[in-house]
């Protein structure tokens, strides 16, 4: 089965980013065949900023190679580095109908969050149809929030083939509905894009500082507390066993428990977390190179296949003559 995603590098890759995407992608390597990917191109509808990409980009790659990522068992390279998906973008751009984009949830919730709107950001959903379908992969882990957009990509692969023939698989979601939705420090779904993010590879004084930035409520030390409405309980919890959240929570509702000791454990239990992964990620960042080259002869690797798919679709659409 060919497994596929991707993440952007448009800031820090927080803890909310490996628990719902990165984790599962390692996993998938196992026992599937993975497509894994660095989106510098849709992160391009937002980071305007070219050493930011770049940076962004880079430290994507290396966080990936540090949590367990193996480019000798998986497919892993930068989306711009195989241009046939802009060339299948504009293809597919010419299927796509426009009420279909219009109904994109994602892009009304961008602006309203006041992000400037561009084309890029409507268009996104086409885009990401074309880094599915180029690869002809069968399945795409995705969150609720994505769903719609694998739910586009369906529909644009359906309509295609329905148009030219059978060219595309048409991808089925998989969305893993226990993987939690992990708060940010402020309550809101922890996003790079709303500063309320705690990152993965952080140094320790600022991994500190992020963790005890968590917003609280006004509680006494001795009150009794739910921690189902602990923004402390729910990041605390997917770190560790049933056991030990079940024994954190049964310490929310005896009372006694000050949130400063929370966080301090809550501190302790991320900072050991990613230990054994923080070496590995010092030593590629003295390797820049190196993980450069690892990245190109993924792409060349991936782009072998793009090659066959965009053959079939410019013979099945008449641009070869």
């Amino acid at each position: 089965m060919r497994v596929l995603s991707g993440i952007q590098p448009s800031g820090s890759l927080h803890i909310g980013n490996f628990f719902a995407m990165m984790k599962r992608m390692i996993e998938f390597q196992k026992t599937d065949e993975l497509f894994c990917f660095i989106v510098n191109y849709h992160a391009m509808t937002t980071v305007q900023d070219p050493e930011a990409l770049r940076c962004g980009t880079m430290a994507a790659a290396m966080d990936f190679l540090a949590l367990g990522l193996d480019p000798q068992r998986s497919y892993f390279w930068v989306q711009s580095d195989v241009p046939e998906v802009t060339e299948l973008t504009w293809i597919l751009s010419c299927v796509t109908p426009m009420g279909l984009l219009e109904r994109c949830v994602s892009y009304k919730d961008k602006i309203s969050r006041g992000i400037t709107p561009n084309h890029g950001i409507f268009a996104y959903p086409v885009l990401m149809a074309a880094d599915i379908l180029a690869y002809q992969a069968n399945v795409v882990p995705v969150g609720q929030d994505q769903k719609q957009h694998l739910e586009v990509a369906r529909d644009i692969a359906i309509k295609f083939n329905s148009l030219y023939g059978d060219t595309f698989v048409v991808p089925e979601a998989d969305i893993d509905e226990g993987v939690a939705v992990i708060p940010g420090t402020d309550g809101q779904k922890m996003s790079k894009s709303y500063g309320n993010s705690i990152e993965i590879f952080a140094p320790e004084e600022a991994l500190r500082q992020r963790i005890y930035s968590v917003k609280t409520d006004s509680a006494a030390v001795q009150d009794k507390k739910d921690p189902e409405k602990s923004i402390l309980y729910q990041i605390y919890k997917v770190f560790v066993s049933p056991q030990e959240a079940e024994m954190m929570a049964e310490r929310f509702r005896a009372g006694g428990l000050s949130y400063a000791q929370v966080k301090k454990e809550l501190f302790e239990v991320v900072w050991e977390y990613f230990r054994p992964f923080r070496n590995r990620r010092e030593e590629l960042e003295r390797d820049t190179e190196g993980v450069r080259q690892i990245l190109l002869m993924g792409a060349e690797k991936t782009r072998a296949i793009a090659a066959e798919t965009m053959a079939l679709v410019r013979e099945r659409t008449g641009l070869r003559y």
